[in-house]
């Protein structure tokens, strides 16, 4: 987790180089933990708008960013 702390410290930095990429690296792990819980939640037969509701979005907009064909 400190990874994540330092991160996190990172973004308020008065440095915008380092704030920056801070941020941009949050943003990216956000991503990658919004995939794997949108797809725990499908596998647990969870509804798109349950999804939704939760992540306090449109069902569209959850079930297009997320909808992908299951191996």
């Amino acid at each position: 987790m400190t990874e994540t702390a330092d991160l996190a410290a990172s973004a308020a930095s008065p440095d915008p180089k380092v704030g920056l990429r801070a941020v941009r690296a949050l943003r990216r792990l956000l991503e990658r933990l919004e995939t794997v819980q949108v797809e725990n939640a499908r596998n647990q037969g969870w509804s798109w708008q349950a999804i939704a509701d939760e992540l306090e979005v449109s069902r569209q907009a959850v079930h297009q960013k997320h909808n992908r064909k299951r191996r």
